[in-house]
């Protein structure tokens, strides 16, 4: 490609960048441990993606100030042209040969990485009428591929895709915390909101000199039976980085204040055994 030619090409790719999104797009290379996507990040940003592909960086090259409008400081705009190398998950069709732009950190001389032969993941969307062209879909919807990642993204996609997998919750609907016969007896019932109103509910049942037992049930059944989400599931993320931290005033239905204080109780003692909904990337919540 002459000079020219990448001029106009990248002149015209940051004018339609531009109208497609104000946010800037952030890359990063293969990241430690302690910054390394958690789980959380990848579902919400392989959730919120038409398209997760791998590619290979085949050139960069580097956007004047004035094309990269809204650009963070300490960053640089890059024009990125790599290769597709397998579609990981979606069905829109797309091209051998790709172009996107990216924001990426400087290094810590500031001066901007080199990408060129790299291996990435991408969680993009299509430009309509442009099919070598891809949107990533979040500040940092490319990561730097590595077979622990790969490891560890195949499984979420996987979840995602599946027919049965649990719908998104968004709230908390009702709760309700009833007294047994004996002393220390009690079962709570939470009614969970969902996107698209699936059945979802969680019970807590208090037996005398037993630790509390719950679990989640994902049909109109309310099951005793039912058993807590595994951690590092789809399940678990559905709740975990979803549900307020503590049980909404107006979502309980609990008359008297014993009632509501159990129930208050319960709800917390559910939140505290999920866990913490970690992020590393400040990608989109779901």
């Amino acid at each position: 490609m002459t000079f020219i030619a990448r001029s106009m090409r990248l002149a015209l790719f940051a004018a339609s960048f531009a109208t497609l999104s104000a946010s800037p797009v952030v890359a990063q290379t293969v990241p430690p441990a302690s910054t390394a996507p958690t789980y959380a990040d990848l579902v919400a940003l392989a959730e919120g993606a038409p398209l997760v592909l791998k590619a290979r960086i085949k050139d960069q090259a580097v956007l004047k100030p004035e094309r990269a409008p809204n650009l963070a400081p300490g960053f640089a705009r890059l024009y990125v042209e790599a290769q597709t190398q397998a579609l990981l998950a979606g069905n829109v069709p797309v091209g051998e040969s790709l172009r996107y732009l990216v924001d990426v950190p400087l290094d810590a001389k500031g001066k901007v990485p080199k990408f060129k032969k790299q291996e990435v993941v991408l969680f993009a969307r299509p430009v309509s009428g442009r099919p070598n062209e891809l949107q990533l879909v979040d500040p940092r919807a490319q990561l730097a591929w590595t077979p622990d990642l790969d490891a560890r993204l195949r499984p979420v996609l996987e979840q995602l895709a599946a027919a049965d997998r649990p719908p998104q919750v968004t709230g908390v609907r009702d709760a309700l915390s009833i007294a047994g016969t004996l002393v220390g007896e009690s079962e709570t019932q939470l009614f969970l909101d969902t996107a698209n109103d699936g059945p979802v509910s969680i019970t807590v049942v208090r037996r005398p000199g037993m630790e509390p037992r719950w679990g989640v049930s994902w049909t109109e059944i309310v099951d005793q039976a039912a058993r807590p989400p595994r951690t590092g599931t789809l399940e678990w993320y559905r709740l975990a980085c979803a549900l307020p931290r503590t049980l909404p005033a107006e979502a309980n239905l609990s008359r008297d204040a014993e009632s509501r204080a159990r129930a208050a109780e319960d709800y917390s003692y559910v939140i505290s055994r999920l866990g913490a909904c970690e992020r590393r990337r400040g990608s989109n919540q779901s």
